[in-house]
């Protein structure tokens, strides 16, 4: 049998605060350094998650009162560009 270990790259390194799609930061000091909407701390990951959930852009835009249509579609761009440029490395065990 073969296993197989994939490994993701960090994203940023050696940067205390970055700007992403204008709309996207990371900063260690804001939720551990996820990256979240611009002056919130709403995570990409949870507008990802609920997204993937079955949440429209309605019933985000109604939980989350200072979130914009365009913070969504950033967040959803930001993971998208994640995905794409993401190191993976495949290393066989057994």
């Amino acid at each position: 049998m073969i296993t197989l270990h994939i490994a993701v790259a960090p994203h940023v390194a050696g940067q205390t605060q970055m700007a992403i799609h204008e709309r996207i930061e990371i900063n260690p000091k804001i939720m551990l350094g996820k990256p979240v909407i611009r002056g919130t701390r709403i995570t990409v990951e949870l507008i990802v998650r609920k997204i993937a959930e079955g949440a429209d852009e309605h019933a985000l835009l109604l939980a989350h009162p200072n979130l914009k249509r365009e913070d969504i579609q950033a967040a959803l761009r930001y993971a998208a560009d994640a995905v794409a440029h993401e190191d993976i490395v495949l290393g066989a065990t057994g």
